[in-house]
């Protein structure tokens, strides 16, 4: 998995009764507030906020912001429209998964939600990359915080717009998104899950919240999980290509001009395939303990490491699930065993 820092601030949500503060990468929020379960099923039914304020927040300015931002990630960006949401990648020069982009424009700014502890490293080197042009970056994780819920389908961009809101929404699936592309998968069960981070002052965060019930990382990660959604640092390393984790579904334009990396996008796009692919996992639940990331996964019976869970959680719905990273060989039909417990595999990626 990929060395992130730290979070060092802690959200004042954690001062709520019952707080549970998270740990590691995700230190600063809370894991749950008490009942995870019923935080979830609260989350499910969009009455719960969750409190994502250890993400970083990363704002450009500038008239070239969109056309210089497009020329150096993976997703189209110079014709974003205001208030429309995209998620696109740094790669590396040999086209390794750096960074992952949480993008919106309000009009006159380019907010950046990333993952915990990367803002610092990614504002360091888009502030090389400006050269002469009219742009501007910082870092306003200090700021600036991110909350997530789940939203109803009629909320557009043009009425967040309307409501003063700088607000992601992840873009998976746009409408008419090829969903069979890349995928085995059909229907990706994301499909009916809308999702958006909002990004607000610091000072206003517990006002934002406001009388809703919090949820806690616990439960938004086992949605996650559920919804195949790959998270820097958790399915990614540092040989990671957008390929092997259906990153091509939102967070990559196939069609676009040069950028770092397109070359092994393209590369592996039209003429290979990645050497290793996303699977979900149903996990035996019979026991009381769970493996944890970063386990080795071996096909029953074989007994040889071919892959190793980067993802696992506890659903109110679906029991034990998680998310493992395989080499691509390993038949789709194989039956998996995770640190002694018995895994079923379904294809996010198909081989």
């Amino acid at each position: 998995m990929t060395d992130i820092a730290e979070p060092t601030a802690v959200s004042p949500l954690l001062s709520r009764p019952g707080a549970v503060a998270a740990e590691g990468r995700d230190a600063g929020v809370a894991a749950h507030y008490g009942d995870p379960s019923r935080e979830q099923r609260m989350l499910q039914e969009g009455l719960a906020v969750v409190d994502l304020s250890h993400r970083g927040v990363v704002r450009v300015t500038g008239q070239d912001r969109l056309t210089w931002l497009d020329s150096m990630t993976t997703q189209q960006l110079k014709d974003l429209p205001p208030h429309r949401s995209a998620e696109s990648l740094v790669l590396s020069p040999k086209g390794h998964v750096e960074h992952a982009l949480h993008v919106v424009d309000d009009g006159t700014a380019t907010w950046l939600s990333v993952e915990p502890g990367t803002s610092g490293e990614l504002t360091e080197w888009l502030d090389r990359m400006r050269f002469m042009l009219r742009v501007e970056v910082e870092d306003v994780s200090d700021r600036y915080a991110v909350l997530g819920e789940p939203i109803g389908a009629e909320s557009t961009p043009q009425e967040l717009q309307e409501r003063g809101e700088i607000a992601w929404r992840d873009p998976w699936p746009e409408p008419g998104a090829d969903t069979a592309a890349y995928s085995s998968a059909d229907p990706h069960p994301a499909a009916g899950r809308a999702w958006r981070e909002l990004v607000v002052p610091v000072e206003r965060l517990g006002e934002r919240v406001g009388d809703r019930p919090p949820a806690g990382l616990w439960a938004a990660e086992a949605e996650r999980v559920a919804a195949w959604r790959p998270r820097l640092g958790q399915e990614t390393d540092h040989r990671t290509i957008p390929h092997e984790l259906d990153w091509l579904r939102t967070a990559v334009h196939l069609h676009k001009g040069c950028y770092r990396g397109q070359e092994t996008v393209a590369r592996v796009h039209n003429l290979g395939r990645p050497p290793r692919r996303l699977a979900f996992v149903h996990l035996d639940g019979s026991g009381h303990v769970l493996p944890d990331a970063g386990t080795p996964v071996e096909v029953a019976g074989g007994g040889r490491p071919v892959g190793h869970l980067t993802s696992v959680a506890r659903h109110r719905e679906d029991g034990p699930i998680g998310l493992v990273l395989l080499k691509r060989n390993v038949p789709v039909e194989a039956d998996l065993v995770i640190g002694g417990v018995a895994a079923a595999q379904t294809v996010v990626v198909d081989p």
